[in-house]
């Protein structure tokens, strides 16, 4: 690890200010940061830790019926309010779904949108990698990339989003609020919060240099049964294959509505409009469920070794949404 200096912000104004200095970098729990460091694979110069910010760890409900969730809210204790729990089910189970109780104890929710992709790739900094060097090259391309991307990917980056937490808030349309470097704040829609790779890989959002993020907001809980369902290599301490966050609105074994987001299978959380339409007053059923399915994954391609996510992430839907549609 690189030699840093360090801080401790007493404000959203101060720690942006630490931040951008050369080399300046926001720091919570830093449970995917000082893994990056220790590896050399990022090297700031200097550290703000934002954990003394007052005021940034509440869940406090909005005037609309939704909740606002600050920044640095544990993720343990963002899944074990009972309002997320009864309102936001699928938030709850995606959060439980990913990491370790130690790990989520320190993790935030700021901090977990920002986390970076686990790619074997990355990750090695003796390969070439075009997100922690732009213009070197993707080594996953032609190499092992069996937990890489099927939609979205480009030329430059085969790599994928690895938050649960995402791809739930993908689906409750959740939006992330910001300070910003030059004064004010604003609001983020989470469906624009992260970028596809692009020619532009080592980008993966559309946060501007310093900007802060300070809450995430959830609108009102929609109608319908919520489920999280992850496929992965073994049951704890491992990424989404894929995953499938899933609010479904059903009665009488007619689909009135559904919103999908994916985890495995892009650069960000993935939901396809489409996909979403064709399940729209559709008789749930095999029929509709391969539609969605076929919708979700269009244009996908495997890259040889994750060429399986495609038959799996349609299995996968359509039990989700058979479960859904029973309950």
């Amino acid at each position: 690890m690189k030699a840093f200096s360090y801080e401790r912000a007493a404000s959203a104004e101060s720690a942006i200010a630490g931040a951008m200095r050369p080399g300046g970098k926001f720091i919570a729990g830093g449970t995917n940061l000082l893994d990056l460091m220790k590896l050399e694979v990022e090297a700031p110069a200097h550290l703000v830790d934002v954990n003394r910010i007052p005021g940034l760890d509440r869940i406090e409900p909005t005037p609309e019926g939704g909740l606002r969730i600050g920044t640095l809210v544990r993720n343990s204790d963002l899944a074990a309010d009972m309002r997320v729990r009864r309102q936001y089910p699928v938030l709850s189970r995606a959060l439980l779904a990913g990491a370790s109780g130690q790990l989520r104890n320190k993790a935030t929710t700021g901090g977990n949108l920002l986390q970076r992709t686990r790619c074997y790739y990355f990750y090695d900094t003796s390969k070439p990698c075009n997100k922690r060097q732009p213009g070197s090259g993707c080594s996953a391309i032609g190499g092992f990339n069996r937990i890489h991307a099927v939609v979205g990917a480009s030329d430059q980056c085969i790599a994928v989003h690895p938050s649960d937490m995402a791809v739930a808030m993908r689906a409750l349309d959740a939006q992330v609020e910001t300070a910003l470097p030059q004064g004010g704040r604003r609001v983020i829609p989470i469906a624009d919060f992260h970028r596809l790779p692009g020619n532009t890989p080592q980008q993966d959002t559309n946060l501007q240099a310093g900007e802060f993020i300070t809450a995430v907001t959830l609108p009102p809980p929609p109608p319908g049964v919520q489920l999280y369902r992850k496929v992965r290599d073994r049951a704890s301490y491992a990424f989404a294959l894929v995953s499938v966050a899933a609010i479904v609105d059903a009665q009488g074994g007619t689909i009135r509505g559904a919103r999908m987001a994916f985890g495995g299978l892009a650069h960000k959380p993935w939901r396809v409009p489409v996909a979403e339409s064709a399940l729209a007053n559709a008789k749930a059923g095999q029929v509709a469920f391969a539609a969605a399915g076929d919708a979700v994954l269009q244009g996908a391609q495997g890259q040889g070794h994750n060429d399986f996510k495609i038959p799996l992430l349609k299995r996968v839907l359509a039990a989700v949404l058979a479960e859904a549609a029973r309950a």
